[in-house]
């Protein structure tokens, strides 16, 4: 049976709301289709955010229409992608910062290397972004009709994002247990000590 795409509507939520309801939907682009496995979730009064000190140049889509991509670079090297999610003006996003490559794993390998395995194809926000060829160009695309799937039929957890310095232990990262294409997560070095009550997986 064919699961429809979800619509605007969708995205038009708090990301909070909408990021574990990513979790075992696809992402298609550019002859490559991931089924996520773990996103992150920002909003506008998230000091972790782009979008916290205002509108910019850089961070315009995150105050736009939702369900549209947000793609930025980063370590002067790296492109990471959002979901815009929210009202307009909300400036809230949700990062795709990982999943397995379920079709076109010849051409995310072309752009990932040879040699990389395939759990390693988009495990990672930048190596995701790489697998679906995506950069700045892309930023402002229209993504509805581009996530499909009925989402998570595995237990979804959360727990802090992987490296932010500030607000390091909001729980707003989610991801399917137990699956092998989650990333590790790395405590950002300048982020206080976790608190123990503080899952990380």
């Amino acid at each position: 049976m064919r699961v429809s795409a979800p619509e605007r509507s969708f995205f038009s939520r708090d990301p909070v709301e909408v990021a574990p309801e990513l979790l075992g939907r696809t992402v298609t682009a550019n002859g490559v289709t991931i089924r996520l496995a773990e996103v992150e979730a920002y909003r506008e009064d998230d000091p972790a955010s782009h979008s916290f000190r205002g509108r910019t140049a850089r961070t315009a889509v995150m105050f736009g229409p939702a369900g549209f991509l947000y793609v930025y670079f980063t370590y002067g090297m790296h492109y990471c992608a959002n979901l815009v999610c929210g009202v307009p003006g909300a400036g809230a996003a949700v990062l795709l910062r990982a999943g397995e490559v379920v079709a076109g794993a010849d051409a995310a390998r072309a752009r990932r290397g040879a040699n990389c395995a395939d759990r390693d194809l988009a495990r990672g926000p930048a190596r995701l972004a790489q697998a679906l060829g995506w950069d700045r160009s892309d930023d402002g695309r229209d993504m509805v009709g581009s996530v499909g799937g009925p989402g998570a039929a595995a237990r979804v957890l959360s727990g802090p994002r992987t490296g932010v310095s500030k607000a390091a232990d909001t729980p707003w990262r989610f991801w399917l247990a137990d699956d092998r294409f989650v990333s590790p997560y790395k405590r950002h070095p300048k982020a206080p000590p976790a608190s123990p009550q503080v899952s990380r997986a």
